[in-house]
């Protein structure tokens, strides 16, 4: 090798191999991108511009500005609607997370045997039809169905009602489905956040004279608040999207005592005829969506830096 060619092969390590031109990782991107703003930002400014108008999905719409926006602030029924929402955002998210933390940190500190059979069942909700567990349950609550049953054989006659009828307890009984829907994926998140704290914190814990509760406190409530703040981002969004529970079980019902604004959206757009008035609600949803699950975020990245 002569003196010149071991030059240039110097200078051709010093430059480094050849870069690729700074917008082909777009192009990578750009397939995937068109298919999102095919199927999500294309429907989503659409629904943006309907919203400005009174139209039937039918006939030539009329413009009327915010009119639909500041009828879902002065319509009761609207109001309530997102009220309900906000009341199934307890029963879809605080309530699992709380009785998911619980649960997971009894079974990470008993060390339970078979604990991936465990975590299968509690999951097993997660991968039913949400249509099909709202059939089930609407059959639990009936007049004569299973609960009424059990509380008749406990001596609780009293308390038995059509659960699902009730103007009091439709809600909750509602709520108290997506509960029972929710739970197993926290627990299950939970469980897997757990799993990687280390044995020599809870040591250093006891040393110091510390109890299972201080344990908890401790160490394993401030390692898992990754997991607490995607628990609480998906399930909070379940709450709010909620339609084919209600729409299967109660329609909204009795009166309007269920209803969410996913409901109506369908119910406004598909059997009033309101379609700008439901992508409004639509939209409204989306904001609120975005912003609870916005926050969560930022304080779940804000606690795990700190």
């Amino acid at each position: 090798m002569t003196a010149t060619t071991t030059r240039a092969v110097r200078e051709r390590s010093l430059v480094g191999p050849p870069r690729r031109p700074r917008g082909t990782g777009y192009l990578y991107v750009l397939p995937a991108f068109l298919v999102y703003a095919a199927f999500l930002l294309y429907p989503l400014a659409r629904s943006v511009q309907i919203s400005f108008y009174d139209w039937d999905g039918l006939t030539l719409g009329r413009w009327i500005g915010l009119d639909n926006y500041a009828d879902v602030l002065r319509n009761d029924d609207l109001r309530d609607a997102f009220g309900h929402a906000l009341v199934l955002m307890v029963f879809y998210a605080l309530v699992p997370l709380c009785v998911g933390l619980v649960l997971a940190s009894i079974l990470n500190r008993a060390k339970v045997r078979g604990l991936s059979f465990f975590r299968t069942v509690v999951f097993l909700p997660q991968v039913i039809a949400m249509v099909v567990v709202a059939v089930a349950w609407r059959r639990i609550y009936a007049p004569d169905g299973p609960l009424n049953s059990l509380l008749h054989a406990v001596g609780l006659g009293s308390l038995t009602r059509a659960w699902l009828g009730d103007y009091g307890a439709a809600l909750p009984a509602v709520g108290f489905i997506g509960t029972w829907f929710e739970t197993g994926l926290v627990t299950v998140l939970l469980l897997a956040g757990m799993s990687r704290i280390s044995p020599e914190l809870y040591d250093a814990v006891r040393l110091d004279g510390g109890g299972p509760v201080r344990e908890f406190f401790a160490v394993t409530l401030p390692s898992v608040r990754g997991e607490i703040a995607v628990a609480l981002t998906l399930t909070v969004i379940a709450a709010l999207r909620t339609f084919d529970l209600v729409y299967v079980t109660t329609r909204g019902g009795p009166g309007t005592s269920t209803s969410v604004p996913s409901y109506e959206v369908y119910h406004r757009a598909f059997e009033l005829g309101k379609v700008g008035s439901a992508a409004a609600i639509g939209v409204c949803l989306t904001i609120i969506i975005f912003v609870i699950s916005f926050a969560i975020t930022r304080v779940g990245d804000r606690d795990s830096t700190s």
